[in-house]
């Protein structure tokens, strides 16, 4: 029962204090650990011992698996080499470093204080990408930090195993080269393993409840094969994670796709939560541990400083020489990533779970062991402090932000009409003669509607509502009181349950599809909106338009104007500046003056925004 207690405890308070962090602005991890700290000197609250086994394999293959489903394996193949100097380089850099200093200030052999150094040396998952997303910074960036904290963790761990064995003297440069390389090696071969096997099951799998089963099983599955051979089982998670969150569209169903995601990102919270909260639990007993130590309160405060400032330093020292010297990035514009970003990646390396769950993992017959655990904790709870409470200020001061959301969503509006036109060629391709004619026009509209329902995006916020938040308000006014009537129904008795079940999980599938629909992007960018880079197919049409042409009226769309009808949003033709209304008004004057004078390219009339369209081959240019 009083198991039951503490993790009832553990996953309420975390819960809460999520909220508060919400609310008052500040990131969840360093209020949980305050709260932990806190809460470790209260008398009632029982003494938790955060165990390498409870981390490590509790813990620590959730998380990881849960953040490499949704990490895109694309993008970390584009960021291959910035991500492989960071989790592997860095690393050893920072291990080296810490460890140079830990042996210059305490009493402990060459080999204890790398350990030491290899405990510290990787940022936390969690940690770094959670700031990272709250304060809105690039993708480039948050891909990096995610890719580094996803791969480092098991550079940290072959060196802590190897400095382990070195404190013993039973261990060779030689040695300690292959064990690295068959970690690595090992854990993606396993990774992979795992992945085709889940793989393989899931394409019998119909039933999503059993295809959720699987997916709790996988972090476990690739995690302790991997750890029983003296492999990786970080690699191995990580591994099985990218591969099947990458194949997850073609695996598994809608359903299971979406249950999912739901489902990992439930655990995650929740783990996420309870660990910080723990790591500040721990201090009480740290603090107890220091009494076998014979050195005084000064060195100890002087080493868990030092500790601090070595780890914090380390990373621009490696990071900024590495940027210049090896990597050179480029923008997807083909101009150098600007010094900022570097600054940004070099200031997010916030420690956290590892770290600590690593610190216990030292022996107790180490030299000194309670206070370089002290030492970790030290530098988990600055670097999230300082690190943590300071990113946010750091991205305004330097002006990184994140992408501009007008051109996430002119992206989007790009991807999405490329569908729907795939799907009306489907649609003509399958349609027989004796298929309904309404039928066939009802599937067209609805397809063009949703296409239409992201251009409304775009333009400007002040032209009132689009179509789609019309539909938006209305259906769901609709639901409301379609569900209110089937309550009541219900209410009265008299029809089987489960139909009354099946009736409402269809109103619900139908609200959460319109709730998830995204309000109008916010016009906040200071450059204008052009096309998106993205690879598509050469088009005549849109090298031989000019970019801008002398429009026909500043007054709107010059049929609407006629016919006075409303239009949402204004496109110019660049051919004879024809001012024509979009595919969402009820004119679509634009479009039918293409079919009226076949011009083929217009250019968005909107404030702010400098993308062109070709409806010969649906292309934006």
């Amino acid at each position: 029962m009083s198991v039951a207690l503490t993790v009832v405890a553990l996953v309420a308070v975390g819960t809460a204090v999520s909220v508060l962090a919400r609310r008052v602005n500040v990131p969840a991890p360093l209020l949980l650990v305050a709260i932990g700290i806190g809460a470790s000197y209260l008398p009632f609250v029982p003494a938790i011992e955060l165990t390498p086994e409870l981390v490590l394999l509790g813990l620590l293959p959730p998380l990881l698996y849960s953040a490499a489903i949704r990490t895109p394996l694309t993008d970390l193949r584009a960021n291959r080499r910035v991500i492989g100097l960071l989790a592997v380089g860095l690393v050893l850099f920072t291990t080296l470093v810490v460890g140079l200093v830990t042996w210059w200030i305490l009493p402990v052999p060459f080999a204890a204080a790398l350990a030491f150094g290899a405990v510290v040396a990787p940022p936390d998952a969690v940690a770094a990408t959670a700031v990272a997303r709250r304060i809105g910074l690039p993708r480039r960036i948050v891909t990096v930090l995610e890719g580094e904290s996803l791969l480092n963790d098991a550079t940290a761990l072959v060196a802590l195993r190897t400095a382990i064995a070195a404190v013993g003297g039973t261990v060779s440069v030689w040695s300690s080269g292959l064990d690295f390389a068959w970690a690595a090696a090992g854990g993606v071969l396993i990774g992979l393993v795992i992945a085709a096997v889940v793989a393989f099951v899931r394409r019998r799998i119909q039933d999503s409840v059993v295809d959720t089963a699987v997916s709790l099983l996988a972090p476990f599955l690739a995690y302790l094969p991997a750890e029983e051979v003296h492999a990786s089982g970080v690699l191995a998670v990580v591994t099985t994670g990218l591969v099947l969150g990458h194949k997850a569209p073609v695996l598994q169903n809608a359903t299971s796709r979406m249950n999912e995601r739901i489902n990992w990102s439930t655990i995650e919270f929740l783990l996420e939560n309870a660990v910080f909260l723990l790591i500040g639990l721990q201090v009480h007993a740290i603090a107890d541990g220091l009494r076998e130590s014979d050195l005084s309160p000064l060195v100890i405060a002087g080493f868990c400083l030092a500790a601090l400032v070595a780890v914090i330093v380390s990373r621009p020292l490696w990071v900024f020489p590495v940027r210049y010297l090896l990597l050179r990035p480029r923008m997807a514009d083909g101009t150098a990533v600007p010094w900022a970003n570097t600054a940004i990646v070099a200031w997010a390396g916030m420690r956290g779970v590892v770290t600590l769950a690593a610190a216990f993992v030292l022996p107790s017959t180490l030299p000194e062991v309670q206070v370089l655990i002290l030492g970790a904790f030290v530098v988990t709870a600055g670097t999230l402090l300082l690190q943590g409470l300071s990113l946010p200020w750091l991205a305004r001061r330097l002006r990184v932000r994140g992408p501009d959301p007008r051109q996430d969503a002119l992206a989007e509006a790009d991807i999405t009409a490329a569908a729907t036109t795939a799907g009306l060629a489907e649609l003509d391709r399958l349609a027989r003669e004796e298929d309904d004619p309404e039928l066939l026009a009802k599937l067209r509209r609805r397809s063009e509607a949703r296409a239409n329902a992201v251009w409304e995006r775009l333009g400007r916020p002040e032209a009132g509502e689009t179509p789609s938040e019309a539909h938006r308000r209305l259906r769901l006014g609709m639901l409301a009181a379609e569900r209110a009537a089937v309550l009541k129904i219900r209410d009265t008795g008299g029809v089987d349950s489960e139909v009354l079940s099946s009736v409402l999980a269809d109103l619900d599938v139908e609200e959460s599809m319109i709730e998830q629909a995204t309000e109008r992007a916010p016009s906040w960018a200071d450059k204008p909106l052009t096309t998106p880079l993205r690879a598509t197919s050469s088009c005549a049409e849109l090298d031989a338009a000019g970019d801008w042409a002398e429009p026909q009226t500043t007054q709107g769309c010059v049929d609407c104007l006629v016919e006075g009808t409303r239009w949402v949003h204004l496109r110019l033709c660049l051919r004879c500046g024809f001012v024509g209304c979009c595919d969402s008004s009820v004119g679509r004057h634009a479009e039918r003056h293409f079919h009226r004078t076949g011009h083929p390219v217009i250019r968005s009339f909107e404030p702010g925004e400098a993308w062109r369209w070709c409806y010969v081959h649906d292309l934006l240019g």
